[in-house]
């Protein structure tokens, strides 16, 4: 149940997850690689960035919504793919949809899900859903989940191109983290070993023995070029950080790119997304849709985005923090919080529609010592 406290910036909606979400599953959610270097700076990124605001616009009428993939939503922000949201509340994911559609933006079913694709379609039925994936080492488990994703209507696939194997994850390690065995990864059958993995850690994290048993390591970007032969649907690949890769996927074929480094879960060390986002955004050349995710907390971050040539932004840990504190209606909460900062950014920065953030509404902040 929500506490009675007033909720008014998403931190929190972080606060009170920390004190009320048991302590193997908030570790899982929180925490990132080795010694969180990048964790923290995906967040501290959007800091080193200052506006640069336009004064008397006109901007007593504002249009936030933007599209993604050629579908509308209402402002640019939408919910990214993360694991495991019943751990957080009995609704799971499916509360976490409800909140995206009510919002009228998109989201994200993960594939290691405590709700099924079914039940997302099914629970939030009208809302503009993704399906993310990765590419199991037996390409019929990744084609029956496909198919599926088809088959209930999602509008997209995210392949999550930076997990060959799972990053060291200290607090989970420490944790020996496991799914709870009330849940399960509903994506699959519960007889089954990829069913069920999750649910045991016979030495540290049994994410890290689910993701190094059952993803193919020895993918390339044919494997990308492979799965743009066997779907219609739009791919859009999660886990790009340079130039050079971004041109790879450009070359494959790909509809979009989400610049991200899995929430500084993967390899700590990485640049922030942010501060990677412009190289990216000079090697797709508008030739696809480029989309940021890591660090979001303040509509001011979702401008500074933008602005630096992002066309949405995706949001994972404050999502499940919505969830954690009151399900569906928490997640729109959440959404509405960002929304009503980004207006409030938007108009004191001078623009009227997401068209006029233009990359010189911002500035790198100099450092104390760029001026010694």
């Amino acid at each position: 149940m929500a506490a009675s406290k007033r909720m008014v910036c998403l931190d929190d909606f972080e606060k009170y997850a920390f004190e009320n979400i048991q302590r193997n599953a908030l570790d899982y959610y929180r925490s990132g690689a080795n010694n969180e270097t990048t964790l923290r700076d995906n967040v501290d990124a959007f800091r080193r960035y200052q506006l640069r605001p336009r004064c008397l616009r006109d901007v007593s009428r504002r249009d936030l919504s933007t599209t993604v993939l050629g579908h509308k939503i209402a402002f640019p922000v939408c919910i990214a793919s993360t694991a495991m949201h019943r751990m957080a509340h009995p609704d799971g994911e499916v509360a976490t949809a409800q909140g995206a559609k009510a919002m009228g933006v998109a989201f994200t079913l993960s594939t290691i899900a405590t709700s099924s694709i079914e039940e997302i379609a099914e629970g939030a039925a009208g809302g503009l859903h993704f399906f993310q994936m990765y590419i199991y080492r037996e390409r019929a488990v990744t084609m029956s989940l496909l198919r599926r994703a088809e088959k209930s209507g999602y509008k997209a696939l995210i392949l999550t191109v930076d997990t060959p194997l799972a990053g060291k994850r200290l607090a989970d390690d420490r944790n020996q983290f496991s799914l709870p065995p009330q849940y399960s990864m509903a994506n699959f059958s519960k007889k089954s070993n990829s069913g069920t993995r999750m649910n045991k850690s016979e030495k540290r994290s049994g994410l890290n023995e689910y993701v190094n048993s059952f993803f193919d390591q020895s993918l390339t970007w044919a494997d990308v070029r492979w799965l743009k032969t066997v779907t219609d649907l739009p791919v859009v690949v999660k886990g790009i950080l340079t130039a050079e890769d971004a041109r790879e996927a450009v070359n494959s074929g790909v509809d979009g790119i989400v610049v991200s480094n899995h929430g500084g879960r993967q390899l700590d060390g990485v640049p922030a997304t942010l501060d990677a986002l412009g190289e990216v955004v000079a090697a797709v050349a508008g030739r696809c849709e480029v989309y940021l995710d890591g660090g979001i907390r303040l509509g001011t971050d979702v401008l500074k985005a933008l602005a630096l040539g992002a066309r949405a932004v995706f949001i994972g840990r404050p999502a499940i923090y919505g969830v954690a504190y009151n399900g569906a209606e928490g997640v729109q909460e959440v959404l509405q919080i960002l929304k009503s900062e980004f207006d409030t950014a938007m108009a004191l920065c001078g623009c009227k529609a997401v068209t006029d953030i233009k990359p010189s509404l911002v500035a790198r902040r100099q450092s104390h010592m760029s001026r010694l």
